[in-house]
C-alpha cells in the first residue's frame, strides 16, 4: 500500500521522547525534559506585536511563495552585514522553517542514486531528506578525540562519482562542534575542487560561546558561493519554534527551482510569520549577547557536574548550540534503553545517541531552567551511582 520512500523513512526520535516526556508530565509526574530543541524563553515581544498587528491590519492573504519583499530585503541585508555574503532578493527563498528549506534543496539537486555526505553525529532527518529525495546517505564517522569533526582528507576517502552534495552544520545539532575558518576554509576547497554542493546549515549561528567567531562557509570565493545553499531562520535564535520560518541563500538556479517546488507544495510561509520575522530583524546584537550568556552559564555548570562523574559519563564541551552530547559507553546500554530507563526510574527525558548516528551517545538540552537543570543533573548523577 504505502510507497517505497515512505517505508524507509524512520519516525523522529526527539519527537517521541518528547511526546512521552508531555504524556508523564500529563499523569502529574515530575518530568524533567533535556530532550527538546528549543529555547525556554518566549519570543520577544516585538515579534510578537508584528505579528498580532499583521493579523488586526488584515496581513492574511497569500504572499509570493519566496517571500514578501520587505522580509527578503531584510535578509539580503543581514547576510551581507553579518556573514559577508552578497545576495539579491532573487538569492532568496523564505520557507516554513530551515528544516523546510533543507527539505526543498534535497529536493530539487539530488537525483535518485545520488550521494550525499553526512558527517557522524548527525541531525536525525539529513539521511531521512536524502532518502525522500531517492538520494543514498553516505556517512562519514568523526570521533570525539578529533571534536567530531571532518577535513578534506576523511571526506576524500567517501568521494564517488556519484556525491553531489556535502550537509554541513556549525555549530551543530548534537555536538555543539563549530568549525574554525582555516577548518571551513579546507573544506570549501575540497567542494569547489569535485564540484560538490553544500548545504550550510547555520541555524544556530547566534549561540556561539566563549567569543568563538561563526563563518560562513559560502564566504571564501565566488566558486564556493556558487556551490552553497546557505540555511538559516527564526526558530533557535529567536524563540520562533512554532512560527515556522526559515529561509535559504543560493544561486539563482537554485533558488528558482525552490520556489517551483514550493508552488507546488506549501505555496508561501504564512503571512503573519512573515511580518513577525521582518520585526525580528529589529532586535540588536545585545539581545544575543544576553541569549550566550545565560545559554553559557548552563553549559557550564552541567559540564562541572558531568566532570564530577567522568568516569561513568565523557563529553565533548560544546562550542555552540544548547547541547551536549555525552558517551554512555562505559555503563554498557545502548542509547534508547539508557533514555528509557532514566525516564522510567528517575523521570529525566534525554535524547537517545542511534538516531544521530551514535548508539554509544546521549543527547542532553539545557534548553530548560537552572533549576531543572539542577534537578535533573541530581537525578542523572544518583542514578548512575545506584548502578554500580
Amino acid at each position: 500500500m504505502l510507497s517505497r520512500r515512505a517505508k524507509e523513512v524512520s519516525p523522529s526520535a526527539t519527537l517521541q521522547i518528547t511526546a512521552s516526556a508531555n504524556r508523564m508530565v500529563k499523569e502529574g509526574k515530575d518530568v524533567v525534559a533535556f530532550g527538546a530543541g528549543e529555547p525556554d524563553f518566549d519570543t520577544p515581544s516585538v515579534i510578537k506585536d508584528a505579528g498580532i498587528a499583521a493579523i488586526q491590519s488584515g496581513f492574511t492573504k497569500y504572499t509570493p511563495t519566496s517571500g514578501i519583499p520587505e522580509l527578503k530585503e531584510a535578509i539580503v541585508s543581514k547576510l551581507k552585514t553579518e556573514n559577508g555574503l552578497v545576495y539579491s532578493p532573487a538569492n532568496i527563498i523564505v520557507s516554513c522553517g530551515a528544516k523546510h528549506s533543507i527539505y526543498n534543496t534535497i529536493q530539487v539537486l539530488m537525483d535518485e542514486g545520488d550521494e550525499a555526505l553526512i558527517p557522524v553525529p548527525f541531525w536525525v532527518s539529513y539521511p531521512e531528506m536524502v532518502k525522500l529525495a531517492g538520494g543514498k546517505p553516505v556517512l562519514v564517522a568523526t570521533s570525539l578525540k578529533k571534536d567530531f569533526k571532518v577535513n578534506p582528507e576523511i571526506l576524500e576517502r567517501h568521494l564517488t562519482p556519484k556525491t553531489k552534495i556535502l550537509i554541513l552544520n556549525s555549530p551543530s545539532n548534537p555536538c555543539g562542534v563549530v568549525y574554525r575558518r582555516d577548518e571551513l576554509r579546507a573544506i570549501a576547497d575540497f567542494c569547489v575542487k569535485h564540484n560538490i554542493y553544500c548545504i550550510s546549515d547555520e541555524i544556530y549561528e547566534k549561540i556561539i560561546f566563549d567569543g568563538i567567531e561563526h563563518v560562513s562557509i559560502a564566504s571564501f570565493s565566488d566558486a564556493m558561493k556558487k556551490l552553497t545553499v546557505t540555511v538559516n531562520g527564526f526558530s533557535k535564535s529567536y524563540s520562533m519554534t512554532g512560527w515556522r520560518l526559515g529561509y535559504l541563500a543560493a544561486e539563482p538556479v537554485i533558488a528558482s527551482a525552490v520556489s517551483n517546488l514550493q508552488d507546488h507544495s506549501t505555496s508561501n510561509p504564512t503571512s503573519i510569520t512573515q511580518k513577525a520575522g521582518v520585526a525580528a530583524f529589529s532586535l540588536g546584537e545585545e539581545f544575543f549577547g544576553d541569549i550566550r550568556k545565560k545559554f553559557q552559564e548552563r553549559r557550564d555548570y552541567i559540564t562541572s557536574r558531568l566532570d564530577k562523574i567522568k568516569d561513568k559519563i565523557g563529553y565533548k564541551k560544546p562550542e555552540g548550540a544548547f547541547y551536549i552530547f555525552c558517551d554512555i559507553s562505559r555503563t554498557k546500554m545502548d542509547s534508547f534503553t539508557f533514555a528509557k530507563r532514566l525516564l522510567e526510574e528517575k523521570l529525566v527525558a534525554l535524547i537517545p545517541g542511534a538516531p544521530f548516528g551514535c548508539d554509544d551517545y546521549v543527547r542532553i538540552s539545557f534548553a530548560t531552567s537552572m533549576d531543572k537543570i539542577k534537578k535533573g543533573m541530581d537525578r542523572i548523577e544518583e542514578w548512575l551511582w545506584e548502578r554500580q
